[in-house]
């Protein structure tokens, strides 16, 4: 495959994490494709500059993509990466999600504790996730949660200033940072992670084949196909950035195990199962979202669809 004759613009967002994720995927294609050049380009996310209220009030996650799409269309970046965490369930349909490296730890990582049983009474945590929130709630309903928003290092230093005595904080993110040694990781029988954690997606216009063909050198199919059916399921339930909801995909062979939970918003109420389908079965992971929502009670089905 022939390489541009000009360097590939790659667009990002600014934080330390997120060209963190930049600079992996540029170093991945360039072992791919030698000799391939690749210019990191920036943005500011209204996502990153509005840090006092939730997303969900605000616009939602598209806050974290629209000025990358939009930089997209014009042509002022070739492709972006995402943490797919990040991803609006439904995109718009000239954009294509073209490559996924592999996933990173899907875990959640407690800072601040040695478990959420060694909290304190009362104890204050900081999050902003919907999904955090009602399961932490769901075993410790004593908690007071507080809204902690901005980056790994925005955290970690409300934090420290005492605005919260613990958070929780996506594992594969601390990775990327190279900060391994912070908090403590809590296993999945304990908190199922949100859809998509710990993985990256790279992304490009649908029209530009050439360049998704030199992106697919970089594509892990199993987590592809992993994070494609907990957004399947996102999407079946018709989820927003205000449904605490956690999934999570393994591959086993030909097949696919899917867990998932959903929860009310204070964790009192929650409904969760698994299923397991062949790779290819698109709508295997609808079918354990209908069930979900067929044997939950009203008042938690009532927060989807």
């Amino acid at each position: 495959m022939s390489l541009p004759d000009r360097p590939l613009r790659l667009g990002t967002r600014g934080s330390p994490l997120a060209l963190a994720q930049a600079y992996l995927v540029r170093d991945a294609l360039v072992v791919q494709h030698p000799g391939l050049q690749i210019e990191i380009v920036t943005v500011v996310a209204t996502g990153d500059r509005i840090q006092d209220r939730l997303l969900a009030d605000v616009g939602g996650k598209a806050l974290w993509t629209k000025e990358l799409d939009a930089w997209l269309e014009s042509g002022e970046i070739d492709f972006a990466v995402h943490s797919m965490k990040d991803v609006e369930t439904i995109r718009p349909p000239e954009f294509v999600i073209a490559a996924m490296p592999p996933r990173a730890d899907v875990r959640d990582r407690l800072i601040g504790a040695a478990s959420i049983a060694d909290l304190p009474q009362s104890a204050i945590v900081g999050t902003s996730a919907p999904r955090r929130t009602a399961q932490l709630l769901r075993v410790r309903p004593d908690l007071k949660i507080v809204l902690f928003r901005g980056n790994v290092q925005t955290r970690l230093k409300k934090l420290e200033g005492g605005e919260a005595q613990a958070t929780l904080l996506a594992a594969a993110g601390l990775e990327r940072l190279g900060m391994n040694e912070i908090g403590v990781p809590i296993e999945v029988e304990a908190l199922l992670p949100a859809p998509s954690q710990g993985a990256i997606g790279v992304e490009a216009l649908r029209a530009s084949s050439a360049l998704c063909g030199l992106l697919a050198a970089i594509d892990h199919a199993p987590t592809h196909q992993c994070v494609a059916a907990e957004r399947a399921l996102l999407a079946e339930l018709n989820a927003g950035c205000r449904s605490p909801v956690a999934a999570l995909a393994e591959m086993n062979s030909d097949s696919i195990c899917l867990r998932a939970e959903i929860l009310s918003e204070d964790g009192s109420v929650s409904q969760s199962g698994q299923a397991t389908f062949l790779s290819d079965d698109q709508d295997g992971p609808a079918r354990l979202a209908r069930r979900l929502l067929a044997a939950a009670p009203s008042a938690l089905r009532d927060l989807f669809g």
